[in-house]
């Protein structure tokens, strides 16, 4: 008969729940322990209250939906209590701890009905120090939510009783002016939302959801987190509020508009929650039916739940969904401890069976609970029992509660070592708030104070949710966030790397090279991307704008990412065409050189002496320093190279076309027939003076042009490059001195023009007119050339020009007559020379005009042609010369010949 011992405890125990079950309706219930300091206690033991039975009659309603969480908060404050009362710091004060502990039943009325009985305690003790009164609660734990803490904090700061809640998070709380009463072993929401923030950004998620209550701690996490993420650049694509309690008539409608919208978000992939685990039961087993219902595959209800510290320590699923079906939880849970003791205190309950459930209610329901689906054993009773608050104990509030009962057992510690803290009202409420502010506490060989909010800020474990198999949940944790650095430490971070695919944004992002353009009326978040244009760059992803290079020495395309060094050119000795005139230049002076050996060689020849004898030499001397002002227009230009070039070439192209002048006018001198102009030409004619002169004049010229504002060099910015080249300074100065080169050579053409008639070894005339009109057409092309064009190659247009002119100098007056020297040896020769005379002076007798003048008049003029054509290519005699020039009649002798000639015009 060994079983009916059993069989009759068994029914004893469930008639004892099935009586608790009956009281249930009668209002909560509170759990209570004697002591000399009385700590009280404020738990959501229910989810709700039954508001179906409406009455004018005031009276407590009846607590619904057990909620083993609750629980388990509650049991963690006993077992605090009851080791703290083993403790060395209550030993030493010889005190006692005792707890008073009520269900708030997540009601904001039913928790100030409690309340209520804990500052009526107070009061009482005020009034009446008598035996009649029990012992005053000298704090409060609690409550869970914001709303309900926000409620009785008001109350309690009447008789500023300190309140220490577990896992009230609302900013609002940390206003000592409002609550100075208040304190809390958590971090503020503040802190929470700016870490979610933290971490949408870390996985670039700016377009989300939110979902929350509508409660105190529902809206002040919704207001805190819409700032701190516009203020991140991150938009929030939907808000949908439910309503603070389960049993609210309009839940079911909440969610159900909340489960569609979330469907007609699909680009929202991310949803931040700050509602109640129920919340999110019914709202993911609306979500799969709505989904289903529209035939869609159940994969398009994933999403990334970011979980407040609200529901982020859920255990279980609903029986039809899985975590495959939600997609990834990413929950923020307060930071704990060991849970060692508690599990301990379980295994005790679990080992002394029902003799701890005579007074504890709250038990005794939570066993009716279990054994209402299926009637377990006794043992088997228990044990499932303790198994499932093993399952539903949240770590980081069990730690929370353990904290605010350490504190509270140290203020009052340190206040009984000198107060006899056994008699009832000999320690105030007030006394035991002021030592919570002033000194610190320990757990577990961790010291902590509250700070200026009364806010204790440890930070946060970033948990995420993983499946064991069936339907119970695990939370890993993967990081930790510091709020005084906002940043995380990542503990697992290969567990975050099917994150990396997700993507919750409203547009694409735009690409280095692109900006963000939003249309009016629309989130920043939504935008198109459109290309910087020239000379903009964006360097990194979802720029607002495009940033603008430094154009004195950076460019960039459109679509840019970066700026472009802008690269430094000028018309430099590698540059192809340069190569091609450098070649010609030194081709040139190479030709001018052997020119000038050759004519020096044949000096004494006729025909030498008919192209100037030494004013050849000064003409290609002047070529060569031209040639080389033709070099110094190439390379990377300086101050003194582009005040050089200019001056050399002026200079030196004015020498040579002096050095023409002369022999022009010694051509018209020689072969001029009007006695008159002949006289006058003789009176001009002087030729080193006439050089002087006009090199003088441009000395002044280019001497002025130095002085006044000169060549410099500079450096254009051009789109793409930075263009280094000469600045002539004053235009102005510029054109007169190529103008005044034109004039000399304006005259040297007229000059040479008019003596184009002359003997063959004269026909210099006509290779000096066309050097002449050359010079005159390349650089009349060259003014209109060099206005119009700009850039690399502007200095290869006077380069040019130059080469032009100094070829055609060379090419008319010397290389005839380098051929002459050359292949033509018979016609260098004074025979030669005075066998073409003669012919010239028949040729031109015939000519005159026979209408004015004798026979003897035109003779006469031929012979002084002839005489004065001699005279520059015969050398002048000593003696012997003529004084009477009508004497010399002709040439019938040579020694009359050389006496006429050496009467020739003294040169």
């Amino acid at each position: 008969m060994a079983w009916i011992p059993p069989v009759i405890c068994f029914h004893i125990m469930l008639f004892f729940i099935l009586e608790t079950g009956r009281s249930s309706a009668e209002g909560p219930r509170v759990l209570t322990a004697s002591g000399d300091i009385i700590i009280g206690g404020i738990f959501p033991i229910h989810e709700a209250v039954d508001k179906e039975n409406q009455s004018f009659v005031p009276r407590q309603k009846q607590c619904i939906r057990f909620q083993i969480r609750g629980l388990t908060r509650a049991l963690a404050m006993i077992n605090a209590i009851e080791t703290m009362n083993k403790s060395p710091a209550l030993a030493d004060a010889n005190i006692t701890l005792g707890y008073w502990i009520q269900d708030s039943c997540s009601d904001v009325s039913t928790a100030l009905a409690a309340t209520a009985h804990f500052t009526q305690q107070v009061n009482c003790q005020a009034r009446d120090n008598t035996s009649t009164c029990r012992q005053p609660v000298m704090a409060v734990i609690g409550a869970a939510y914001s709303e309900i803490s926000i409620a009785i904090a008001r109350q309690l700061t009447l008789q500023m009783i300190p309140q220490i809640s577990y896992s009230s998070t609302a900013v609002v709380l940390s206003d000592k002016s409002r609550f100075p009463a208040f304190m809390r072993t958590i971090p503020n929401d503040k802190h929470q939302t700016a870490a979610m923030v933290s971490l949408l950004n870390t996985y670039g998620w700016n377009w989300v959801g939110i979902v929350t209550t509508d409660g105190n701690y529902g809206l002040s996490a919704l207001d805190n987190f819409v700032s701190q993420a516009s203020e991140n650049g991150i938009c929030v694509a939907f808000r949908s509020i439910l309503p603070q309690s389960i049993t609210n008539q309009d839940v079911k409608s909440a969610i159900t508009q909340t489960a569609k919208t979330i469907i007609m978000n699909p680009k929202v992939q991310v949803i931040v929650s700050f509602a109640k685990p129920t919340h999110m039961m019914y709202l993911y087993r609306e979500l799969k039916s709505q989904i289903l219902k529209a035939g869609q595959n159940v994969e398009s209800m994933k999403r990334v739940w970011v979980a407040s510290d609200s529901w982020s320590s859920s255990v279980s699923l609903d029986g039809n969904l899985s975590l495959e079906d939600i997609g990834h939880v990413l929950g923020f849970t307060f930071k704990s401890e060991n849970l060692s003791s508690f599990l301990k205190y379980l295994d005790r309950l679990e080992a002394t069976a029902y003799a701890d459930t005579e007074n504890n209610s709250f038990v005794r329901e939570f066993y009716m609970q279990i054994n209402a689906s299926k009637h377990y054993r006794n043992n088997e009773l228990v044990s499932k029992a303790v198994k499932t608050l093993r399952e539903h104990t949240e770590a980081d509030t069990t730690f929370s509660v353990e904290m605010a009962v350490s504190a509270i057992t140290q203020a009052v510690a340190s206040i009984c070592r000198s107060v006899d803290c056994r008699t009832a009202g000999r320690v105030q409420p007030w006394e035991v708030l002021k030592a919570l502010w002033m000194q610190e506490f320990k757990l577990r060989q961790h010291t902590y104070m509250f700070d200026s909010n009364g806010d204790i800020n440890l930070g946060y474990d970033v948990n995420m949710w993983r499946s064991d198999g069936e339907k119970s949940l695990i939370h890993d944790v993967i990081a930790e966030y510091h709020p005084q650095s906002n940043n995380f430490t990542y503990s697992s971070p290969q567990s975050l790397q099917d994150l990396r695919h997700v993507i919750s944004k409203c547009s694409n992002s735009c690409v280095p090279g692109e900006f963000k353009k939003t249309a009016d009326g629309q989130h920043t978040c939504c935008y198109e991307c459109i290309n910087c244009t020239d000379n903009y760059f964006s360097n990194s992803t979802d720029m607002d704008q495009c940033l603008r290079c430094d154009t004195d020495s950076e460019w960039s395309s459109a679509g840019s990412s970066s700026c472009q060094p802008k690269r430094i050119v000028f018309f430099c000795w590698q540059n192809d065409f340069a190569v091609v005139l450098l070649t010609f230049c030194a081709l040139g002076i190479l030709l001018v050189v052997l020119v000038s050996a050759l004519f020096l060689h044949q000096r004494n020849t006729p025909i030498v002496k008919a192209a100037g004898g030494p004013l050849s030499q000064a003409i290609l001397f002047s070529l060569i320093i031209s040639y080389i002002s033709a070099v110094m227009f190439v390379g990377r230009p300086n101050s003194l190279q582009c005040k050089a070039r200019q001056v050399l070439f002026g200079l030196s192209f004015t020498l040579c076309v002096s050095c023409i002048l002369v022999k022009t006018v010694q051509i018209l001198l020689a072969f001029q027939f009007n006695p008159e102009l002949q006289e006058a030409l003789k009176k001009l004619y002087r030729p080193y003076i006439m050089i002087t002169i006009c090199v003088a004049l441009q000395a002044a010229i280019c001497i002025s042009w130095l002085i006044l504002k000169g060549p410099f060099n500079q450096i254009n910015k051009n789109p793409t490059t930075l263009l280094e080249d000469c600045n002539e300074g004053s235009n102005l100065a510029f054109g007169v001195m190529l103008g005044y080169i034109a004039i000399l050579v304006f005259v040297c053409f007229i000059c040479a023009f008019k003596g184009r008639k002359l003997p063959q070894q004269y026909n210099e005339t006509k290779f000096i007119t066309f050097s002449m009109l050359l010079y005159l057409i390349s650089w009349i092309l060259f003014v209109p050339v060099h206005v119009t064009t700009s850039g690399l190659y502007r200095p290869a247009v006077e380069m040019v020009v130059i080469l032009i002119s100094n070829y055609g100098i060379l090419s008319c007056h010397f290389f005839p007559k380098c051929y002459v020297i050359l292949f033509k040896k018979e016609q260098n020769t004074n025979s030669a020379f005075r066998k073409n005379l003669y012919e010239y002076s028949n040729k031109s007798r015939d000519s005159v005009s026979v209408s004015t003048g004798s026979v003897s008049e035109k003779q006469s003029n031929s012979q002084s042609i002839i005489l004065r054509a001699s005279s520059l290519s015969v050398p002048k005699a000593n003696s012997n010369t003529c004084r009477d020039e009508t004497n010399c009649r002709g040439f019938h002798s040579c020694s009359i010949a050389r006496k006429c000639l050496r009467r020739s015009i003294s040169i």
